[in-house]
């Protein structure tokens, strides 16, 4: 898991463009995914402070730029299962925050790992009326000869913007590892033993990530 969610990191990571959110509800969604994930594999490949590690640089490019195209609530939700139902608002709110939190350390941890990778797009095939799609790519690294198969999908919101909600890397939906997880600190200790669960993560990351 920790292998497929360093590479989910890695892609991921390089979505952070900015973009409208007006100019982004203009767009299909392959496009959009196309035009963001392009433009940051450029910055990652030439900002000299991230291929150095500067985490205040890292932190803030993920914060400003990426989780804008992101859904954390209904990945949250999706992650959840079930057991998202059974928890009050108060619970929700907070496991939306400890989950987007980890996964801007995630993303932000591997960020400056962006090197000589390449993307293809795969065709895309949706009608025009569709509200949920699925872009699919891969990523190529040349030098290690690596192909890395990479998914979206992608709903469309009240505004007409797209938004991620899921990711698949090598065949695994983030969503979905993420819910075996997830039950398995419910079923044993509770929605508030996930969150403290999560809590106590991201602080460990947030301290490892101050001390690169």
């Amino acid at each position: 898991m920790k292998k497929l969610l360093k590479q989910c990191g890695l892609i991921v990571a390089g979505l952070a463009l900015s973009l409208g959110v007006a100019h982004a509800a203009d767009e299909a969604p392959d496009a959009l995914i196309k035009r963001i994930s392009q433009d940051v594999m450029d910055v990652a490949k030439t900002d000299k402070d991230i291929q150095a590690g500067d985490q205040g640089k890292i932190l803030n490019l993920v914060e400003t730029k990426v989780l804008p195209y992101v859904d954390f609530q209904r990945m949250t939700a999706l992650a959840a299962g079930r057991n998202w139902r059974a928890a009050t608002p108060e619970q929700q709110q907070e496991l939306v925050k400890q989950f987007r939190s980890l996964l801007i350390y995630t993303y932000a941890g591997a960020l400056s790992q962006v090197k000589d990778q390449r993307l293809e797009y795969k065709p895309f095939r949706a009608d025009p009326a569709d509200t949920d799609v699925e872009v699919r790519s891969q990523v190529i690294t040349p030098r290690a000869g690596q192909v890395i198969e990479l998914n979206y999908r992608l709903g469309k919101g009240a505004d007409g913007g797209w938004k991620i909600y899921d990711i698949n890397v090598l065949g695994a939906w983030l969503i979905e590892t993420y819910k075996n997880n997830f039950n398995d600190v419910i079923n044993k200790s509770g929605i508030d033993g996930l969150i403290s669960t999560l809590t106590a993560k991201n602080a460990k990351l947030a301290n490892n990530f101050t001390k690169k």
